[in-house]
């Protein structure tokens, strides 16, 4: 399936931007800027199932097809969050891009995150009707924007995605050896990470760094925090 995307920026260089579940590309709309001043074009897509990309089947194998059929072979960095880190894992063999990161990716069983309980799928679906209240509750880090952004973002979500994503779960999807320099971004409060899975994945080959005081989203919670965490990288 060919997927919407989202471009900012002109540079020579090329940086794609996987989203994680419930979300689309508007998730990056802070930082995919502040990427693009360092002389990138900035390439953000809509999941299937997300956003104003297509719907059908859902799988993790599903989203990282997508992502070959629709993204510019070999660019420069792919960044994945959460769900968009489980595709980009699946696609980075035939994406090919020169750096890899991973944002508190979702890697369940063996060098990722422990299983997820089915209530928490549950809890996933039913996030489709948040109030703005709830949002806020959920997210306290994020500005008025934000928050706007998460609605619309709702709206436009199918959660039948869901059934995809709990596949991930019980599986070991992180990368057993690295097929491009690659760095997992940990988020300080994240509900998933135990110590003994960055153990795991840093005798994968994998770098990793832990992002302090800051949720699963990185990104959303500390766009400051998030873009000095991938020094070296964009």
């Amino acid at each position: 399936m060919r997927l919407h995307t989202r471009t900012w920026g002109e540079g020579e260089r090329t940086t794609v931007l996987v989203h994680g579940i419930m979300s689309d590309s508007r998730t990056w709309q802070v930082v995919a800027p502040r990427i693009a001043e360092r002389g990138y074009r900035v390439v953000g897509v809509d999941l299937r199932g997300h956003g104003r990309s297509g719907r059908g089947r859902y799988s993790p194998q599903d989203w990282a097809d997508d992502l070959v059929e629709t993204l510019p072979s070999g660019p420069d960095v792919a960044i994945g969050h959460s769900l968009g880190a489980v595709a980009l894992a699946l696609a980075v063999d035939r994406l090919r891009p020169g750096r890899a990161a991973y944002v508190d990716p979702a890697w369940f069983a063996g060098g990722g995150n422990g299983d997820v309980s089915a209530d928490r799928y549950e809890r996933f679906r039913r996030f489709k009707d948040a109030t703005r209240d709830q949002i806020v509750q959920v997210h306290p880090r994020w500005d008025t924007e934000d928050v706007d952004v998460e609605l619309a973002t709702l709206r436009d979500w199918d959660p039948d995605t869901v059934d995809g994503a709990s596949l991930i779960s019980g599986a070991d999807l992180a990368p057993s050896q690295p097929l491009a320099p690659s760095l997992v971004l940990i988020a300080g409060e994240s509900p998933y990470y135990r110590q003994e899975a960055v153990t795991e994945m840093r005798q994968r080959g994998l770098e990793t760094r832990v992002v302090p005081d800051v949720g699963h989203t990185i990104h959303r919670d500390d766009p400051d925090a998030f873009l000095d965490s991938l020094q070296g990288w964009v």
